[in-house]
């Protein structure tokens, strides 16, 4: 491993080893630590006590923050006739259906962060399956992307929607806003985070659901949270 700048260190020494730290403490602490020259992005991570071999505690899904992410996202939406001027109206930035697929396929086109389609438009997509789904970027009703409300999806990427899903260990990672934001605001976008995994534990789930939550700035070093969260 390489070695840590000085301004990591630093950042790290104002971490007590093993501590837990309250949410507001913690929150103040994110952003006391960043060590990026930009406006980092700051995440929380929830290690969770989830078999995912078992489809029910297979989580995905999406939350809108009520503070935003920080982060003005491009949308793409593929749809026809009515819902397309609609996808249009709601403030998309791109809007098609077969033409855009093709410009996809063709010019390797990848300029927008999240893909809304209507269901009819589904089969068209399944051929860009292997192109979409490992950027992130296919379509999938469980995280509202797969809609005939197709004006309501993009409102709600444009507010600051952001996608979970667990990976094969039962972690969870989410953006709940930028460094500069203030403690305020990352402190709601976290409780709204956190809320909605406590929300949905599958009710198959045996012992304690959370195993440990913690939050890092881009770069920076990660701080142990308290779970101390209401559903």
């Amino acid at each position: 491993m390489g070695k840590r700048s000085k301004k990591y260190t630093e950042a790290v020494s104002k971490i007590e080893k093993g501590k837990v730290y309250t949410k507001e403490e913690a929150v103040k602490l994110v952003k006391e630590t960043s060590t990026s020259s930009f406006d980092g992005s700051v995440e929380v991570a929830m290690r969770l006590n989830l078999d995912t071999k078992k489809a029910d505690q297979q989580l995905r899904g999406a939350i809108v923050l009520p503070k935003g992410t920080g982060k003005t996202k491009k949308v793409l939406v593929i749809a026809k006739g009515e819902k397309a001027n609609q996808a249009k109206e709601a403030g998309a930035d791109y809007v098609g259906d077969v033409d855009m697929l093709e410009k996809i396929e063709k010019e390797n086109w990848f300029d927008f962060d999240t893909m809304i389609a209507t269901p009819d438009m589904m089969p068209l997509l399944g051929k860009l399956g292997k192109v979409l789904g490992p950027k992130g970027l296919m379509p999938n009703p469980k995280t509202g992307t797969v809609t005939m409300d197709v004006a309501k999806a993009v409102d709600e990427v444009k507010a600051g929607r952001v996608e979970y899903r667990t990976d094969s260990f039962g972690n969870i990672h989410g953006v709940i806003g930028k460094v500069s934001f203030s403690e305020e605001d990352l402190l709601a976008n976290l409780d709204a985070f956190v809320g909605q995994i406590l929300r949905i534990k599958p009710a198959t789930v045996k012992g304690d659901y959370v195993k440990n939550i913690s939050i890092t700035s881009t770069m920076g070093p990660g701080i142990k949270v308290e779970n101390s969260f209401d559903k």
